[in-house]
């Protein structure tokens, strides 16, 4: 048997199709789960090699089912990501219209980026969360629902019909998957890279959260997402999921995590990986005295130093 993935289901979510884009999709046995929760635990427990499933999406922001599974639980690492541009269909059965309508269902992520149409067009449509838009698709197959946000793709599958099509609140709305695996080493730097961590402070103090910023700006480092979580430990308790440029073997992005490291209860490494759609000559040039060999110089000048060497 192939090596498996696990990833969001049931079969036709945009989770599947993100999945596909992979080349080595194609080599392995993809298996669907019911839950974020579920496809990373295939991975926990070693019945998956890896799972694949959404993290961020344009509209809203982090995905926070999935940053909580991977702020909690048995460490977990990314290792690619995928990026997926998003547009919506409305599925019913066969013979429904738009008035017939009286109960709507998808992901709760799917619901920012269709509010404006549902509140345009279904003032009074109840809305329904489901596990994934593929299930809540399900779900209107089996009668429970009278219409689903889902893919227009998934449509067939369930034996369903696209009232609507091109449905979205925002222009080029996005979502961003990743593939997670077991830890490992790393996949080696290519130059246009993007490294995730879970931070813990200490305490809670004045300043606390620029004292963390500061360990990446002062080095250079630029960041793409910054999300607190709550810690379950009681109100005003978090912890702060952060992306960055860069990778772990970068010089700047290893000394702004030794950095936190030290002033951080907890640093939880989720991986440094390529960036989606993104070439090295689309990365910005270090700033000055940030770069790789600026480091090793000054490393080299405090050596000498030490040395007694000056010149």
């Amino acid at each position: 048997m192939p090596a498996s993935y696990a990833y969001l289901g049931p079969e036709g979510t945009f989770t599947e199709v993100a999945l596909r884009t992979l080349p080595e999709a194609a080599t392995r046995q993809l298996i669907p789960y019911v839950s974020v929760q579920s496809a990373l635990d295939a991975v926990r427990t070693g019945e998956a090699e890896a799972a694949f499933v959404p993290i961020e999406n344009s509209v809203e922001g982090g995905i926070t089912t999935t940053l909580d599974e991977l702020v909690a639980g048995t460490p977990l690492m990314i290792y690619r990501e995928v990026l997926l541009s998003i547009t919506f269909a409305l599925l019913v059965r066969p013979g429904t219209q738009l008035a017939d309508i009286k109960t709507v269902s998808a992901h709760p992520a799917a619901q920012p980026q269709v509010r404006n149409w549902l509140k345009a067009n279904l003032p009074e449509a109840a809305w329904e969360s489901a596990a994934s838009n593929a299930d809540a698709a399900r779900l209107v197959q089996e009668g429970r629902y009278d219409a689903a946000f889902a893919g227009e793709f998934a449509a067939a599958r369930y034996g369903l019909t696209a009232l609507e099509t091109e449905i979205h609140d925002a222009e080029n709305a996005q979502t961003r998957f990743v593939l997670v695996g077991r830890p490992a080493r790393p996949a080696a730097p290519t130059g246009a890279d993007k490294t995730s961590v879970v931070l813990w402070q200490r305490d809670d103090h004045p300043g606390g959260l620029r004292d963390l910023l500061g360990e990446f700006a002062t080095r250079g480092v630029n960041l793409m997402l910054l999300q607190s979580r709550p810690t379950g430990a009681g109100i005003g308790n978090y912890c702060f999921c952060i992306d960055a440029e860069g990778h772990i073997s970068d010089r700047r992005m290893a000394e702004a995590l030794m950095g936190l490291k030290r002033i951080c209860r907890e640093v939880r490494f989720l991986g440094s990986y390529p960036r989606a759609e993104v070439s090295v000559a689309d990365v910005a040039t270090p700033l000055r005295g940030t770069s790789d060999g600026e480091f090793v110089a000054a490393a080299d000048w405090v050596a000498r130093c030490q040395d007694g060497r000056f010149q």
